[in-house]
């Protein structure tokens, strides 16, 4: 319940959720009855975010959006209920822009099925998720990696996470997603790669441009006290004095 109003205090602690994935114009997929769009002002870079739900059109297609057309995809726990996962993923990652991200929270199935499929506490999940296993007790399990991999070489893998910090392992089977903080889901964050990035094998195109005089002065700085360091050390091997301080 309300999994993207909990993930809100965790997400602002990480800087690069207002720096870099929230940035620009998204869309929201399955953010009804909890959208993202309830808490824009608190990512001072994003200037619209747009909530698809049932009336705007199938998640797995959203036909009516363009290629390349939105800075980031955002959806917290709509992937599960898709007749195909893997095709709604190749079409949210096909609608935003090169150097664009996606976000997106999913059920973890130890966490939240705990073993038991058809889902007894959401009956409308057509899929259950791990991080990675090698075997697993259902029979319509994905692995993330999995997932991941077949999204080919335009994915930059930024980050994939089981959400543990709230999960109360003590607790006999129960849905942990009813109280105020249990997430129990995985997160992922991936980065559209640009047709160059691609091209060059993942390389990352640096600018040639130099930055301020005032930058290149402080980041050559680094670069001399390094020099420094190395030529007031030579001859003494590290980590041998311990005299007394």
């Amino acid at each position: 319940m309300k999994e993207c109003s909990k993930s809100i205090a965790r997400r602002l602690a990480d800087v690069n959720f207002t720096s870099r994935y929230f940035v620009g114009v998204g869309v929201d997929i399955g953010g009804k009855p909890d959208p993202l769009a309830l808490y824009q002002e608190l990512f001072c870079r994003m200037e619209g975010v747009r909530t698809w739900d049932w009336d705007d059109g199938d998640a797995q297609y959203l036909a009516s959006l363009a290629d390349d057309s939105l800075d980031f995809v955002h959806s917290s726990h709509c992937l599960e209920h898709l007749q195909d996962p893997r095709e709604g993923l190749k079409n949210w990652l096909r609608v935003v822009k090169p150097g664009g991200h996606l976000v997106i929270t999913i059920p973890d199935e130890d966490m939240y099925e705990q073993g038991q499929f058809p889902s007894t506490f959401n009956r409308d999940h057509k899929w259950t998720f791990s991080v990675w296993k090698q075997e697993s007790w259902s029979d319509r399990s994905i692995n993330v990696f999995d997932l991941i991999t077949a999204l080919g070489s335009a994915v930059d893998v930024i980050k994939v996470e089981q959400l543990i910090s709230t999960y109360r392992y003590a607790l006999p089977r129960y849905d942990q997603t009813l109280s105020p903080v249990g997430e129990c889901g995985i997160e992922i964050i991936l980065r559209k790669r640009p047709p160059a990035e691609i091209a060059a094998k993942g390389r990352w195109q640096r600018t040639k441009q130099q930055p301020s005089q005032e930058l290149r002065q402080h980041l050559n700085q680094h670069r001399l006290d390094l020099q420094t360091l190395k030529q007031n050390n030579t001859g003494s091997p590290p980590f041998t004095d311990d005299s007394a301080l």
